[in-house]
C-alpha cells in the first residue's frame, strides 16, 4: 500500500515544523565569482535567487555537519509545538547525505536532543525521503503503537561538490549541480494530539515508478578501492527531469485528490515540487490551480533535497486555518519517485 488509507486509529497531527540552514545566504553573484560562471546563466537557467552552505565557499572549510542542522531544526520544532523532548517517543530521518554510512545520522541527532532509549530510523533516499518519514511517522501514531514523534529530512549536498575549482568551461550538465544545490534540514513533530493550530496530516504518498528507466540522478560513494576515479559523485540528467517531473507531479495531484475525495477547487494551498526556481515555476503553471496559494521556498533555499517540504510545512503552518486544505507534491529523480502529502486545518 502506497498512499496511506483511513484508520480507526487516532487522528495523526502536525503539531509544528522547525528548519536550520547554515550560514548566510549565498546569492548569485557571490557564487558566480566564486566558481568562475556567468551570474545571468544562473539566474536565467536555475532561477534560484540564493542557497545556503554548510561549507565556507572561500576555504572548502566544513562548519555544519547533517546531524548539527537536523539537531537545530528538530529543537525548533519542538519548542514550538510546546513538546518537551522526553515525551519523543521515535525519529526517522530522510537523507540522501548521511554524515557517515555507520554511525546513522539519526542516532547522531538523537544524541544532540538528549534522547536515548528510544527507535531511530534512517531512510535513505532523495527528496522523497522527507514524505517517507511523514508517511512511516503517520503509521507509528494512526495505529496507536506511539503518541509523539520526530520527521525529520536534511541533506548537505555541498559534501559531494568542488566548489573551488574553476567551473568556466565546464559542460552544463557538470555545472548545473554546482549552482543548482543548497544545504539545510527540517523538521515536524507528528502527534496524537493536536497543537494550538490543528493540522491533519490526511494522506501520504510514496511510490517508485523507475522500473526499466535509467536513473535522472545518480549520488556515488567512494571507498579505498576507488577514491581516486575520476567520475563525479554527483550527475543527473537534467533533460529528463526537465522533461518527466512536470508530467509525473500532475499525477501526483490527481491521485492523491482521487484518494481523499478532493476537488481541484478545494485546495486553498499548493506544495509543489522544489527543483529549481524556474522549473517550480514551470511546474506550477503545468499543475494549474489557481485558487491554491503557492508555498514555495526553493528560490532563497537553494534545492537543499530532504529539507524543502519541510519548510514548506513551515511556512504553511503559519497559514493554514481551521477547514482549509494543502497538497504536497514531491518528485525524486533519482529512480523516478512519486510522493506527496495532504494536510487540513481543524
Amino acid at each position: 500500500m502506497t498512499v496511506s488509507a483511513p484508520t480507526a486509529g487516532p487522528t495523526v497531527h502536525v503539531a509544528a515544523a522547525g528548519s536550520a540552514l547554515p550560514g548566510a545566504p549565498v546569492d548569485n553573484a557571490s557564487l558566480a565569482a566564486s566558481l568562475g560562471v556567468n551570474e545571468e546563466w544562473i539566474d536565467h537557467f536555475i532561477g534560484t535567487r540564493t542557497r545556503h552552505f554548510a561549507r565556507d565557499l572561500a576555504t572548502g572549510e566544513v562548519r555544519w555537519s547533517l546531524a548539527d542542522l537536523c539537531a537545530e531544526a528538530a529543537s525548533q520544532a519542538m519548542e514550538c509545538a510546546g513538546t518537551d523532548p522526553a515525551d519523543i517517543e521515535f525519529i526517522v530521518l530522510g537523507t540522501a547525505t548521511p554524515d557517515h554510512l555507520m554511525p546513522a545520522t539519526v542516532n547522531e541527532v538523537a544524541d544532540r536532543l538528549g534522547l536515548d532509549q528510544l527507535p531511530t530510523y534512517q531512510l535513505q533516499s532523495g527528496c522523497a525521503g522527507a514524505v517517507q518519514a511523514l508517511a512511516l511517522a503517520h503509521t507509528f501514531i494512526s495505529s496507536g503503537t506511539h503518541r509523539t514523534g520526530l520527521a525529520i529530512g536534511g541533506d548537505v549536498c555541498t559534501k559531494h561538490l568542488d566548489l573551488r575549482r574553476d567551473l568556466s568551461s565546464a559542460a552544463p550538465g557538470d555545472l548545473v549541480n554546482c549552482v543548482l544545490f543548497g544545504d539545510g534540514a527540517g523538521a515536524a513533530v507528528i502527534g496524537a494530539d493536536p497543537g494550538e493550530r490543528p493540522v491533519v496530516l490526511r494522506r501520504t504518498l510514496n511510490r517508485c515508478t523507475g522500473l526499466g528507466r535509467s536513473p535522472g540522478q545518480i549520488i556515488d560513494w567512494f571507498g579505498l578501492a576507488d577514491r581516486h576515479d575520476q567520475r563525479q559523485a554527483l550527475t543527473e540528467d537534467y533533460k529528463a527531469i526537465e522533461s518527466s517531473v512536470p508530467a509525473m507531479a500532475v499525477e501526483i495531484l490527481w491521485e492523491l485528490l482521487d484518494e481523499l475525495g478532493w476537488s481541484a477547487d478545494d485546495l486553498d494551498f499548493l506544495l509543489p515540487p522544489q527543483l529549481s526556481g524556474r522549473m517550480t515555476r514551470l511546474i506550477t503553471e503545468r499543475l494549474g490551480l489557481p485558487n491554491a496559494r503557492e508555498i514555495s521556498c526553493v528560490a532563497d533555499t537553494g534545492n537543499n533535497g530532504n529539507a524543502l517540504p519541510f519548510l514548506q510545512l513551515q511556512q504553511l503552518m503559519k497559514e493554514i486555518a481551521a477547514g482549509q486544505k494543502a497538497l504536497a507534491v514531491a518528485v525524486e529523480s533519482s529512480k523516478w519517485i512519486k510522493a506527496g502529502f495532504a494536510l487540513e486545518g481543524l
